[in-house]
């Protein structure tokens, strides 16, 4: 294979750093706002404050909403790992191609129905068995949108794994269950850690589906955010994106360190 020369690496290098400066920037560009004095959403800003994270902070409403997507997140991840854990595991086990082409269809269904049909049928579901506005149907109804990514993260992981390793383990007298927790688990750790990142990120992102299920007893952060700018150009909504943004960078970095020390040990 031919080696690129150090100019095509160079273009290569700029044209990457472009898209993604142009990918990032309309993100960034809420931080900014974010510390604006006016009270209004005017970018650049004409001067700095701090009065918009006040407002948000001492706010019960916006910190309620943001404990609940907190919370919401941090359950659907569990359970979408566990769920997306088994159902690899599953998959591993079906000989037929044409009935683990079938399986796998279904199990990744969420990612490409249309969010507001899913959201219509899930609606309709949880009205009649008296879910809609709750903890547990959010959790559900996210979970679901949460699940294809785990089976994809997990399947990934389980793909690149030698199951020769198990065979010596179960060789040398370990039964099945300790092969799973000593053996296979430690090495699909990074892709149960990188499965249930993107099912916390789904889940606190999700707006679609959690508009038709919200109630005023129960309401998540980006449901708050939506019904705060078609409302009004309050700057505490830059604030609120801010926070989100921070929150789930942080997420990001640390499981990606413990996973690189995980690597390494």
């Amino acid at each position: 294979m031919l080696k690129p020369s150090l100019f095509t690496r160079v273009w290569l290098w700029a044209l990457a750093a472009v898209v993604a400066v142009w990918l990032i920037a309309p993100t960034l560009i809420v931080i900014p706002l974010s510390f604006t004095d006016k009270a209004s959403l005017v970018f650049p800003p004409q001067g700095w404050s701090f009065r918009w994270y006040e407002s948000f902070f001492t706010n019960p409403q916006w910190t309620a909403a943001l404990g609940n997507s907190l919370l919401l997140g941090l359950l659907v991840a569990v359970l979408a790992t566990v769920l997306g854990l088994l159902a690899a595991l599953g998959l591993r086990v079906i000989a037929q191609k044409k009935l683990m082409a079938a399986v796998t269809a279904g199990l990744i269904a969420p990612m490409v129905v249309p969010g507001i049909v899913l959201a219509i049928g899930v609606y309709a579901v949880f009205l009649y068995l008296g879910l809609v506005g709750t903890l547990p149907g959010f959790l559900f109804a996210h979970t679901v949108l949460a699940l294809p990514f785990t089976v994809i993260a997990i399947n990934s992981g389980l793909a690149n794994f030698d199951e020769r390793l198990e065979l010596a383990a179960r060789s040398l007298g370990a039964n099945a269950f300790g092969t799973f927790m000593k053996v296979t688990l430690p090495n699909i750790t990074p892709s149960l850690v990188s499965g249930a990142l993107f099912a916390f990120v789904t889940s606190f992102d999700e707006v679609v589906l959690s508009l038709f299920i919200k109630s005023p007893y129960f309401e998540t952060l980006p449901v708050l955010m939506y019904a705060s700018v078609t409302r009004d150009t309050d700057p505490t909504l830059a604030a609120a994106a801010t926070v989100i943004l921070l929150l789930t960078t942080a997420i990001v970095v640390i499981a990606l360190l413990a996973t690189g020390r995980k690597k390494r040990g």
